[in-house]
């Protein structure tokens, strides 16, 4: 068996496997929209949206590589990350507009997705809606900026590594394989955060401050989630100059960064959440942000700009 062949049976094997639980879950809600017509909020599987959609996505990505490769060619990266998204944003438009859950009303799966994610307290000047208002659909749907976001910088990432080998198994070709080793790293990372809060929300406890061990959390996964998008942008720029190899992904990274906190804020309707009190945790006039919040976002441009100038030192020839 080639190198090749082992590469790809391990990873439909690997995929498959790390994709048993949101699949599973996806047709157990499927089955019981199929036999009843909605979903009891008790047997409501926590984030099959997007997680479902996204393990759909990886899958077929993967599946079609041996395709992509052979046809494609040089576009296989660009083809099969079209394809992704488009398996992505069909699977999870439908789930969340085709799927009923039933609590104390029905309600769409992305009404009951927000109302998941609703934040007390109720006290907010800016608040205009309630819970129950959530559950009717009648919420600004921006809310979903948090989800989309992190479903496109996984689905680019991992899709990333399995064709970013692939290509380099196929052309002998190691001028990435320090950058994709990386990129391979932060997405597990940044995967492992996303489940991590999807089953403890961070510890948060509905308070707009945090305890000191959900701030650090956040800001983690903040700063792992924009360096994951950073160091992907930097894995194509390698032995660029670097105003362009380093500056731009560390942008990128901040941008990333912004995008979260910008979700953020759209929940709690114009607020963040706060790590403290005092001039480094209190929002600044204006902008909302606070002073660690820009630090936060700083950190991501840093810590990308740390890692894209060691792949600047690599050679400039190579293929995507």
């Amino acid at each position: 068996m080639t190198q090749f062949k082992k590469f790809y049976l391990f990873s439909v094997i690997g995929v498959l496997i790390a994709s048993i639980y949101p699949i599973f879950m996806g047709l157990k809600v499927i089955d019981d929209m199929v036999r009843d017509g909605t979903v009891l909020a008790e047997n409501y599987p926590k984030y099959i949206i997007p997680y479902t959609p996204i393990s759909l996505a990886i899958i077929v990505a993967v599946l079609l590589l041996p395709v992509m490769m052979k046809y494609a060619k040089k576009f296989a990266l660009a083809v099969a990350t079209a394809i992704s998204l488009l398996v992505f944003f069909v699977s999870e438009l439908l789930l969340e507009n085709m799927v009923i859950v039933t609590d104390t009303i029905k309600t769409t799966l992305e009404s009951w997705q927000m109302f998941m994610c609703y934040v007390p307290p109720e006290n907010f000047k800016t608040r205009t809606w309630r819970p129950v208002d959530v559950l009717i659909g009648d919420y600004s749907p921006a809310f979903k900026i948090h989800f989309y976001a992190i479903s496109v910088v996984l689905i680019f990432a991992l899709v990333n590594c399995f064709y970013g080998f692939a290509q380099m198994i196929i052309t002998k070709n190691k001028s990435r394989l320090k950058a994709l080793v990386i990129q391979s790293v932060l997405t597990a990372l940044f995967l492992g955060l996303c489940i991590f809060a999807c089953f403890t929300a961070f510890f948060r406890d509905g308070e707009i401050t945090v305890s000191a061990i959900s701030a650090v959390l956040m800001s983690l996964f903040f700063v792992v989630f924009g360096v994951t998008a950073g160091v992907y942008a930097g894995s194509f720029l390698l032995g660029k100059k670097k105003t362009l190899s380093v500056l731009l992904p560390s942008f990128v990274a901040s941008a990333v960064t912004i995008v979260m906190y910008i979700g953020e804020m759209v929940l709690l309707s114009g607020h963040l959440y706060r790590f403290g009190s005092g001039f480094l945790f209190d929002g600044l006039p204006g902008i909302v942000l606070a002073p660690v919040d820009i630090l936060v976002i700083a950190a991501s441009g840093c810590i990308n700009a740390a890692i894209c100038n060691v792949f600047s030192k690599q050679n400039k020839n190579f293929e995507v």
